[in-house]
C-alpha cells in the first residue's frame, strides 16, 4: 500500500506579490474583488489601473484599500503594457475587475507556477457565471472555439483560454512584448 502525504503549502512571504486589475466602468464590482484579495491573499499589493472610466471605479477601488493607478491609452493592452512596466514583484496576478473568477484559487494556481516553475497559469471564469455576464454574446462560441484550435494543435491543457486571470512569474513579464493595444 502506498501512502499519500500532502503536498505542503509553498509559504509566499519572500515572495513580492501584485495583484493587477485592469479596469474600464467597474464600479459595481472593483470593491468586491479588491476585498477578495485581501482576504485570500492578504500579503499582496493589489493595484486597480483604472482606463478612462466614466463611472466611479476610482472612488470604489479606493474605498476597498488598492492603490489606483492611471492609464489614459485606451485599450487593454496598454493597460496591461503599463502595468507590466510600472510594478516590480516576483509574482502577478493580472485579474479582470468584474468579479467572474475564483479569487479563491489564487493560492492554487500561485502555488502550481512555482512547484512546477512554470512562466504562466490560466485560471477559468467560475462556472456559476460562464453562461451569463461572463461573456458577451457569441463571446462564449468564439471561447470554445479558439480553445479548442490551441487544445487541438499545441496539446494544450486550457478550458478558458481568453480568461483574464493570470498568474505570472516576474520572468514572464519583464520579457513579454506586449504590442497590442487593444484586448488582443
Amino acid at each position: 500500500m502506498i501512502e499519500m502525504t500532502a503536498i505542503p503549502p509553498i509559504s509566499l512571504q519572500n515572495y513580492r506579490i501584485a495583484a493587477i486589475i485592469p479596469c474600464h466602468n467597474e464600479e459595481l464590482t472593483i470593491a468586491k474583488v479588491v476585498s477578495q484579495f485581501q482576504t485570500f491573499l492578504p500579503e499582496a499589493a493589489i493595484y486597480v489601473y483604472n482606463n478612462r472610466s466614466s463611472d466611479d471605479t476610482v472612488t470604489e477601488a479606493l474605498k476597498a484599500g488598492a492603490i489606483v493607478r492611471q492609464e489614459i491609452q485606451p485599450g487593454k493592452g496598454n493597460v496591461v503594457r503599463r502595468m507590466f512596466a510600472d510594478i516590480e514583484a516576483d509574482i502577478y496576478i493580472l485579474i479582470d475587475g468584474d468579479d467572474t473568477y475564483e479569487i479563491a484559487a489564487v493560492r492554487r494556481l500561485i502555488e502550481r507556477m512555482l512547484r512546477e516553475q512554470l512562466d504562466m497559469v490560466v485560471g477559468a471564469r467560475r462556472e456559476a457565471v460562464k453562461s451569463s455576464q461572463a461573456y458577451r454574446r457569441g463571446h462564449r462560441a468564439g471561447n470554445l472555439f479558439l480553445t479548442g484550435f490551441v487544445k487541438f494543435l499545441f496539446g494544450a491543457r486550457l478550458i478558458d483560454m481568453l480568461s483574464g486571470y493570470r498568474v505570472f512569474s516576474r520572468r514572464f513579464v519583464k520579457s513579454f512584448p506586449a504590442l497590442s493595444n487593444g484586448f488582443e
